[in-house]
């Protein structure tokens, strides 16, 4: 008897952000879109925060040392093919991060530089903004900042037009980012509009604008559909081609859930549960 052919490895991502108790953002939104997009996840934990539809209402710091312990863990036995950051509340958890990728270079690196969370709530101390700035920007291949990020992270006035998104992208290749993108979903207008801002050249990614409260958790589900994207092989446009095609079916079918009473989540499983 011949022995059974060994199945393909599945590619392997880590998220490296925070928790949300009520499973529409971070860590949780992030595993959730590797599934759906057919990638092993694995997770480090850089905060716990107690949260739900309506807000943030307290904020728990994994220990760095303990941040560094995870990733050492994963990376030392996990084929990591790609790497999504999200929160990072404090200078001394992205040190942590930045040291940990340093001594683990290799996969692609997409930062979600989060500051706020989608009910207002601040998630990024202001004293962190330069560490993020400093330490991570340099490590990463692509961040996805929206409009409010761009502009803080720049410390300048949020872009109002897609020729001022433009400059802001190009501003912050100059601060060390391979490439970025950048995102409209906070502006105006029938389309939403992102656009992927490398050396070489702007993309521009539009999608019919959805009106619907239901965006809980659009920032950290596009992030890690990219990184599942680069997990899988895809060049960054296409993987931001992709990511953008998934995150808008999940934001048109957000409103097929109904979960919490506030700003709910996006349907991650949108093209899965019919």
């Amino acid at each position: 008897m011949n022995a059974a052919a060994t199945p393909p490895a599945i590619p392997i991502a880590v998220t490296i952000a925070g928790s949300d108790s009520g499973g529409g953002a971070g860590i949780q939104a992030d595993l959730k879109t590797f599934s759906a997009l057919k990638v092993f996840g694995a997770s480090v934990l850089t905060a716990l925060t107690a949260q739900n539809t309506r807000g943030v209402t307290a904020i728990h710091d994994a220990p760095p040392d303990f941040i560094t312990a995870q990733i050492d863990a994963v990376f030392d036995d996990l084929a990591v093919r790609a790497v999504k950051i999200g929160m990072l509340s404090r200078p001394a958890a992205i040190r942590a991060v930045a040291e940990g990728l340093r001594r683990w270079a290799g996969p692609p690196i997409v930062l979600d530089p989060v500051m706020v969370a989608a009910s207002g709530a601040r998630l990024l101390e202001d004293a962190a903004i330069d560490t993020l700035r400093t330490e991570l920007l340099p490590l990463a291949d692509l961040i996805t900042p929206n409009l409010p990020e761009a502009a803080a992270l720049l410390d300048t006035d949020m872009a109002l037009n897609e020729a001022q998104m433009q400059a802001q992208g190009e501003a912050l290749l100059a601060l060390g980012a391979r490439a970025v993108l950048v995102k409209g979903g906070h502006g105006e207008g029938a389309e939403s509009v992102d656009l992927l801002v490398t050396p070489g050249g702007v993309a521009r990614f539009p999608a019919p604008r959805v009106a619907t409260r239901n965006t809980h958790g659009t920032g950290c589900t596009l992030s890690s559909a990219i990184a599942a994207g680069l997990a899988h092989g895809l060049p960054l446009e296409a993987a931001v081609r992709q990511a953008k095609a998934y995150i808008s079916g999940a934001i048109a079918a957000a409103d097929r859930l109904d979960v919490g009473k506030g700003h709910g989540p996006v349907h991650h499983f949108h093209a899965l549960w019919g």
